[in-house]
């Protein structure tokens, strides 16, 4: 069971706060994040166990459950 991500607070791949404007203080964390999957959880900081496959990869907080 998943829970929906609703506002995200935390940077998925640094863990640092966003802030006011995530998309010009995390412009590098955004361009790496196409390349690779998600860290922490955008919710609660906590990091998360990644799993990569040669199609993709699976995320999932212990709190919140799988990251999409």
């Amino acid at each position: 069971m998943s829970v929906p991500v609703t506002t995200p607070t935390y940077c998925d791949r640094c863990g640092d706060e966003l802030g006011t404007d995530p998309a010009r203080t995390h412009e590098a964390c955004r361009q790496q994040r196409e390349l690779e999957p998600p860290r922490y959880c955008p919710q609660c900081k906590r990091r998360l166990v990644v799993q990569v496959v040669p199609n993709g990869w699976t995320a999932q907080c212990s709190a919140h459950g799988p990251v999409t």
